[in-house]
């Protein structure tokens, strides 16, 4: 039986930490207090003008690849979860694919599932994997959502950050994806959204990110509960059984209302999210990197990722590592 193992990671965030502090210093009417306390972010990164999500992906990648042992001609299938591609086409991944000098004809492509595109890139490639046809992936989110933040809006401009995570996933005898599980529910799309496209040359709607606070908050916990007990289930293992959770990167409050509901204390869970903000398809791989560079996630450590973003979309991702 073909399985699906993670051979590598890698991660990477643009430019120097950008404060709270330094956010009030360029006359956002926030403070370190407002921010930190609700959210529990610190800092963010914030890429300059000309960079693109693609080099982004491209730093992350490289990371990965070397971790992985392998070559970028090794890799038979590229997948990038983005919600701030570098143009309308060619994809991201086709990018990326060229960046990395890949030439084996590899399968490139994109997929939009906002802050949960993480965990629908990472399932979409084990069924590439487990079905046989392709041998090794490259899947990655990355972000640069600070091109699309309205600066005056103290609610959301605060919260985001640049940043990009990679992992090389390849076909293995023994087990490594667990078990996935994918979700959406489009009716709730108002609530967290970018209500606005290019068309015939101008910008049509609002092109900024709107967001609910309270009731993204309500969702979130309410269904990252349900998709984590769903995977755990689907392998046949109980929550006791995990030995990290990596959550989607968008709040400590969040973050810690999941924990509980799952009965998992924190010192289970992986937390990045007051070096970086919401990064939104990148948090999950950025803080599986760090955990894996740092020494706490071992190889044989079970590992939940899951995640929850606009759309609505979550899903979650069980894996041994």
């Amino acid at each position: 039986m073909i399985h699906a193992r993670v051979a590598g990671t890698g991660s990477f965030l643009p430019g120097k930490p950008v404060t709270n502090d330094d956010l009030v210093a360029r006359g956002i009417d926030t403070s370190d207090e407002w921010i930190a306390g609700r959210t529990g972010i610190r800092a963010r990164h914030l890429a300059d003008p000309d960079v693109t999500a693609s080099q982004l992906a491209y730093e992350a990648s490289v990371r990965a690849i070397e971790a992985a042992g392998c070559r970028p001609n090794d890799i038979d299938l590229v997948i990038v979860a983005t919600s701030t591609p570098d143009y309308i086409f060619p994809s991201t991944a086709a990018l990326l694919q060229a960046r990395l000098g890949i030439t084996s004809g590899a399968a490139a492509f994109d997929l939009q599932a906002v802050c949960t595109g993480f965990a629908y890139a990472l399932a979409t490639a084990e069924k590439f994997i487990r079905s046989g046809s392709h041998q090794r992936a490259l899947v990655v989110g990355a972000e640069v959502f600070s091109r699309i933040l309205d600066w005056d809006d103290r609610g959301t401009c605060v919260l985001f950050g640049d940043g990009a995570g990679a992992v090389i996933l390849e076909a293995s005898e023994r087990p490594g994806i667990l078990a996935t599980a994918l979700h959406a529910d489009g009716s709730h799309n108002p609530i967290l959204c970018v209500p606005g496209q290019v068309s015939r040359g101008q910008v049509t709607g609002d092109p900024f990110l709107r967001m609910d606070g309270q009731a993204v908050f309500k969702f979130a916990v309410k269904v990252l509960g349900e998709v984590a007990r769903e995977v755990v289930d689907q392998a046949g293992l109980s929550l006791d059984q995990v030995d990290w959770l990596i959550p989607h990167q968008a709040n400590i409050r969040i973050i810690q209302a999941t924990g509980k509901r799952l009965g998992l204390p924190m010192e289970r869970v992986i937390t990045t999210v007051a070096q970086h903000g919401n990064t939104s398809a990148a948090s999950i791989p950025l803080a599986l990197d760090l955990a894996v560079r740092d020494g706490r996630v071992q190889r044989g450590h079970r590992l939940l990722l899951e995640g929850v973003g606009g759309g609505f979309t979550w899903g979650a991702v069980l894996l041994e590592f």
